[in-house]
């Protein structure tokens, strides 16, 4: 059967498509109501104003233990003439909380009375009057407002509605949201096994992360099971939705421009579709619709386009819809540590990592690919590029929306450099050991670490540079690189590298020479890369030209990323660490023993999380965790080597 394709016409900008969203819904009247206890009410939102039933206090109180009396009474009293009261007739005992006594108006403290006998105090200092008096309805007063309505029920408001004498509250019901998962290919984690997937098999988690989301806005989720890509099924599924008791629906998958892209036509074939491609990446696909006066949302299938998706335009309606407004994200000013091209006519949300360098907050954009969803779990910040920019230049000042509190980015050890398994190893045990203190890591290769520390955006960088003259690590680059710069090398490991091969060694590769083979496809390291410049150094020693070997020119920026091309098949052989190589029971011919280094900036060694940084890495647990791994060595872990 031909499904005819879908084609995006008459984009809408971000703007536009929220215009068009919130002119056709989003009014609160939407919304039925519910009557719940105050103690329910957490999180909720008051669809009517809330007036105080009860004064509170509700009579005079006394604020302080001590002794009740008419003010009056004491005027005149001090060290050289003190005044006596009789007990029973001129001041009376009370305690924090009680009923003042009748003709009394003021509290005078215990430690400021002096007992004198016979059933009378001392006083030598008079009160005003209502002091340490808690006056009736000095918080509240009966008929008062307490809140009025769209207000968001908090913890804190419960003792107000309650020593208010309400102890039940009219809240707008939570928009019912369903979500619909499409896709033939997808696969229900509940009911699926890793073991068992298969080539083309998905596990479908959009559903999980947007059911989230939306309790997180303060509706509720109902989702349906998942169906296959059929027109039929979709549209009869959204005609039965309709008429139940569902506020919007929102499809997942099947939105793009794909024939077998199902979302639109249902839309279409029972409702309006108001708009269909918003010119923002990720999450263009996106469909608005209008079924039965109900909001219907074609949501991208991949992730990170489903959640920008919903933050920008279904978040905001369900606010909007609840009589809130829309929350924003605290944000601070930028400076992206490279250049970041962008496409002109689509609005960007670049995720990046961040870290305050020497004052400076840099910004190290993260992989753009809409289908990563670790881009936003490692994120630290997003920076919003205009779509009528061509990207942002080296060292612009932008702003940026935070993902994390600013106390968290103050306290990342920003690392730029080479990739290694055992900075995993390092994230985690000083995440383990000291809370709130985190290790940000950004592959770019060893020459672009060192580049990076030269440019003052990182606190340190991963190197494992070959000096091919006398066989030595790093330190003749950082000469070259940092001539000016005082720093010191801090040994991470030695670690085996070799060639990474599909298990078996069916294409029987014995060393780097087999790299030539007409049958053998390579998968490279990036330019500038440790690995890089050893495989360019044996090749110069075998005499072999870079371009007879098939997939030079194809790279990766880290071990593993090399590691799973190996075992996808995508290649036959990739130079990498013994490490990743058995992280995915890969086959491992050894080539070198080499040296993998932490070069860091005189001026952030002795602050205090460089420091408790190689505590960690001196630790006995760090080494013993990283030799798990397998084709470690550390011998010298942790040890300052010669600048």
């Amino acid at each position: 059967m031909s499904h005819q394709r879908n084609v995006y016409l008459q984009m809408k900008t971000l703007e536009e498509a929220r215009a068009i969203l919130f002119s056709a819904f989003g009014a609160p009247e939407m919304l039925q109501t519910d009557t719940v206890s105050v103690p329910d009410a957490i999180g909720r939102v008051l669809a009517e104003a809330v007036m105080a039933r009860l004064s509170s206090p509700s009579f005079h109180a006394a604020a302080m233990d001590g002794f009740a009396v008419l003010a009056e009474t004491t005027f005149g009293a001090s060290e050289s003439r003190p005044k006596t009261l009789i007990l029973g007739q001129d001041a009376f005992a009370v305690n924090t909380g009680h009923v003042m006594p009748e003709n009394t108006n003021a509290v005078i403290m215990i430690e400021h009375i002096h007992a004198v006998g016979d059933g009378q105090i001392q006083i030598e200092a008079p009160v005003f009057p209502w002091q340490n008096v808690r006056r009736m309805g000095e918080d509240i007063v009966a008929t008062e407002l307490l809140f009025p309505q769209n207000h968001k029920i908090t913890p804190y408001s419960i003792g107000a509605l309650i020593s208010g004498g309400v102890f039940s509250v009219n809240v707008r019901k939570k928009p019912r949201i369903l979500i619909v998962p499409t896709g033939s290919e997808l696969l229900d984690w509940r009911k699926t096994s890793v073991e068992s997937l298969k080539p083309g098999q998905v596990i479908e988690s959009n559903t999980a992360v947007l059911s989230a989301l939306v309790e997180a806005w303060g509706a509720q989720a109902i989702c349906n099971d998942i169906i296959r890509d059929d027109l039929k099924t979709l549209t009869g599924i959204l005609q039965e939705a309709v008429r139940k008791d569902v506020d919007m629906i929102l499809t997942v998958g099947g939105s793009s421009a794909g024939s077998e892209d199902f979302s639109r036509a249902a839309i279409q074939d029972i409702g309006d579709v108001l708009v269909h491609g918003v010119t923002m990446m990720p999450g263009k696909p996106v469909i608005i619709g209008s079924v039965h006066s109900k909001p219907v949302f074609g949501i991208p299938g991949y992730p990170v386009s489903a959640i920008v998706a919903f933050e920008q335009l279904v978040g905001p309606l369900i606010a909007r819809m609840l009589g809130q407004p829309e929350p924003r994200r605290v944000t601070a000013t930028v400076e992206p540590i490279r250049k970041i091209p962008s496409k002109a006519g689509l609005e960007e949300f670049l995720r990046v990592q961040l870290g305050n360098v020497n004052g400076r907050i840099v910004a190290i954009p993260l992989p753009r690919g809409s289908g990563c969803i670790t881009t936003l779990t490692k994120a630290d910040g997003m920076i919003r590029i205009p779509h009528h920019s061509e990207g942002i230049m080296e060292n612009e000042r932008v702003q940026a929306e935070l993902l994390r509190p600013m106390t968290s980015i103050n306290n990342t050890v920003v690392v730029v450099g080479s990739h290694d398994n055992t900075l995993d190893v390092l994230s985690d045990m000083i995440a383990a050991r000291y809370p709130g203190m985190t290790l940000s890591s950004s592959h770019v290769g060893s020459m672009g670490g060192l580049t990076a520390i030269r440019k003052g955006v990182c606190h340190m960088a991963g190197s494992h540079l070959l000096d091919t003259e006398d066989g030595s690590y790093n330190l003749s680059y950082i000469r070259k690189i940092l001539p000016n710069m005082p720093v010191k090398r801090v040994q991470l490991v030695f670690r085996d590298q070799g060639l990474m091969v599909a298990p078996g060694n069916p294409k029987g590769i014995q060393g780097i020479e087999d790299l030539a083979r007409k049958d053998v496809r390579f998968i490279n390291r990036q330019g500038g890369s440790g690995t890089r410049v050893l495989l360019d150094y044996r090749l110069n020693q075998l005499h072999i030209p870079p371009e007879d070997i098939a997939g030079y020119n194809t790279d990766e920026f880290t071990h593993m990323a090399v590691a799973v091309a190996v075992l996808g098949g995508t290649a036959d052989a990739g130079l990498g660490i013994f490490a990743a190589a058995r992280a995915l029971n890969l086959d491992f011919i050894p080539v070198v023993t080499e040296q993998y280094d932490l070069i860091i900036p005189e001026m952030f060694f002795k602050t205090e999380n460089i420091q408790r940084l190689l505590d960690v890495i001196r630790s006995d647990i760090f080494k013993d965790k990283v030799n798990r791994l397998g084709g470690y060595h550390t011998e010298r872990t942790g040890e300052v080597l010669e600048p």
